[in-house]
């Protein structure tokens, strides 16, 4: 891991095994490719590589666990064989995260917050994993017609809540466990800029917060760009998140949105260790 990293945030490298990714359309549905990106995020300062093998993209079509284990195994045990940062996976199937747990995974990120398989808790207690519980409006293929909240902030802090309460009683130290407002799953753009703006309202909950809001549609709306072009959007909620409390991130392009945390924890903390020579 790149000094200076770990101690202030962490970042999530995406690693998309599908077809349908909004974001980089199966580029790394190839196993091979999929194990060369995941490298290259290690190498740019991931602490945590999120390896998933269904979309979750608005309108997404489900997939079986056996499809799923396929796309993902291969990759999950050659990451964790690498050892260079720790491999998360991203499913909310109870078979596929037991079989990545198996081959070495030591995070799982649930989007559904374990309310999909319920056992998945019991799951993390036993191994003893991290895991991340996330807010969603309804499931991937209709959490976007239509969302409405009478308050988008107090009700997402009320769902986090209460799947906190659930894993701590099913046995998860509260200790391994992150929370996720869920950024674009079942929210409209002003929900999103809504949850960014009062995230320090979720840091009440008393568990580190996950963002994800990477490449998402709601910066498209804002900035014009195609998703291909909204790093720069990307890194602007990233400092945002940052300073409103949020301190994991999850990102497709680490190497930038780590300058750019170095750069604010750096100025909030007035820590910093250096990693150059450059002036």
């Amino acid at each position: 891991m790149i000094a200076g990293v770990g101690s202030a945030f962490r970042l999530m490298g995406v690693i998309n095994v599908t077809p349908d990714s909004f974001s980089d359309g199966g580029a790394f549905l190839d196993a091979d490719a999929a194990i060369g990106q995941g490298r290259r995020l290690a190498a740019e300062g991931a602490d945590l590589l999120d390896v998933g093998g269904e979309s979750t993209r608005p309108g997404a079509a489900p997939v079986d666990a056996g499809e799923e284990l396929r796309r993902v195994l291969p990759v999950i045990e050659a990451l964790v064989s690498d050892g260079a940062a720790t491999v998360s996976i991203d499913t909310s199937k109870l078979e596929v995260a037991r079989a990545a747990l198996d081959a070495g995974a030591g995070y799982v990120n649930d989007v559904t917050a374990f309310r999909a398989a319920p056992e998945l808790a019991a799951l993390v207690a036993d191994r003893d994993v991290e895991c991340c519980l996330m807010h969603m409006l309804g499931e991937p293929r209709t959490m976007q017609a239509d969302p409405r909240y009478d308050d988008v902030v107090s009700e997402v802090k009320a769902f986090l809540a209460e799947r906190l309460a659930f894993a701590v009683g099913e046995g998860v130290p509260e200790e391994r466990i992150s929370v996720d407002p869920g950024i674009g799953f079942g929210k409209t753009v002003a929900h999103n800029l809504e949850l960014l703006r009062r995230l320090d309202e979720l840091v009440e909950l008393g568990r580190p917060i996950v963002i994800g809001t990477s490449r998402k549609s709601f910066l498209g709306r804002i900035t014009g760009r195609d998703v291909t072009e909204r790093m720069p959007a990307t890194l602007a909620t990233c400092v945002i998140g940052y300073l409103r409390g949020a301190r994991t991130f999850r990102v497709h392009d680490v190497a930038p949105a780590r300058d750019a945390l170095l750069v604010t924890a750096a100025t909030v903390t007035g820590r910093w260790s250096s990693t150059t020579t450059a002036s």
